[in-house]
């Protein structure tokens, strides 16, 4: 079936696609507008109407943290090395609630934004992009917070702190490989969205983030290099922290956990690209 539209002066035809092939980027690129609009519609939906409005972008990161330091820093004694236990929680947390929160927003994006999918035509890579970009926002604010809550503990900032950039971007990246897979599944079969918040809960247990990797026997250690967000959270507390990786410190570790990371990446966009063609009939 083809399409053809005429937007001022131009006529654009639209093809669907066939077989396995990867997303069209350049249509992507030229419907940039709309992932910014995405962005800014998410964040203001986001915290529109709340009492504490974007104050909770501040105040959710420091109840977990304090929370957590309660019960597994004091009550369950979790080393966390030299390290200040809230300051140990707190650098893990602030990717680990980036990627899980991205992750939930690509996985049910396709859902969500149901009518806009049935009434006009807009790349559908667009949207759950735009649900990976609008989750940095708060991750900006909660990483000026750490930064405050180090000082406070007279840690100081080093330059390796740049190195938070590209974990940060790893995370984005492995929350849209999975996120792609769930999502598009989620718009068929809507069980998946019941999944993904058991699935994150799990996953998270499965990552250091509220304890120290070197509470793993060393001999079982190479499985937690299978899941991404280790190398992502040990990572942060190497730049934030100096706190020497334990599981990804062997190259062949950490080139098992980039592998995954390409690997559900490239699969989730030819399959997400297999399948868009049906999303405005079932969603």
């Amino acid at each position: 079936m083809r399409t053809t539209e005429r937007v001022g002066t131009v006529s654009v035809l639209i093809r669907p696609t066939h077989g396995w092939a990867f997303p069209d980027f350049v249509e992507l690129w030229r419907a940039r507008e709309l992932v910014y609009f995405l962005v800014w519609r998410d964040v203001r939906a986001r915290y529109k109407q709340a009492l504490l409005g974007i104050a909770w972008v501040v105040l959710r990161p420091i109840a977990m943290v304090v929370v957590f330091s309660l019960f597994f820093g004091r009550l369950l004694n979790v080393p966390s090395g030299d390290i200040p236990y809230p300051v140990f929680a707190f650098a893990g947390l602030l990717p680990w609630s980036y990627f899980s929160a991205s992750l939930s927003r690509v996985a049910g994006s396709l859902v969500v934004n149901q009518n806009l999918l049935k009434k006009v035509y807009v790349p559908r890579l667009a949207i759950p992009i735009g649900s990976i970009l609008s989750g940095l926002i708060d991750t900006g604010i909660s990483f000026v917070v750490l930064i405050g809550v180090m000082l406070l503990y007279r840690i100081p900032l080093t330059p390796m702190a740049l190195m938070a950039l590209p974990l940060l971007a790893l995370a984005a990246v492995t929350a849209l490989g999975f996120g792609l897979w769930l999502g598009s599944l989620n718009v068929r079969y809507r069980d998946v969205g019941h999944l993904v918040p058991f699935l994150v809960q799990i996953w998270m247990y499965m990552t250091p983030v509220i304890y120290p990797s070197s509470l793993i026997p060393e001999s079982l250690r190479f499985l937690l290099a299978l899941n991404p967000m280790t190398l992502v959270v040990e990572g942060m507390r190497w730049a934030l922290l100096g706190q020497s990786p334990a599981t990804v410190a062997e190259p062949w570790l950490l080139a098992i956990s980039m592998g995954i990371v390409g690997l559900v990446l490239l699969t989730g966009l030819l399959f997400f690209n297999r399948v868009e063609k049906s999303f405005a009939d079932v969603v």
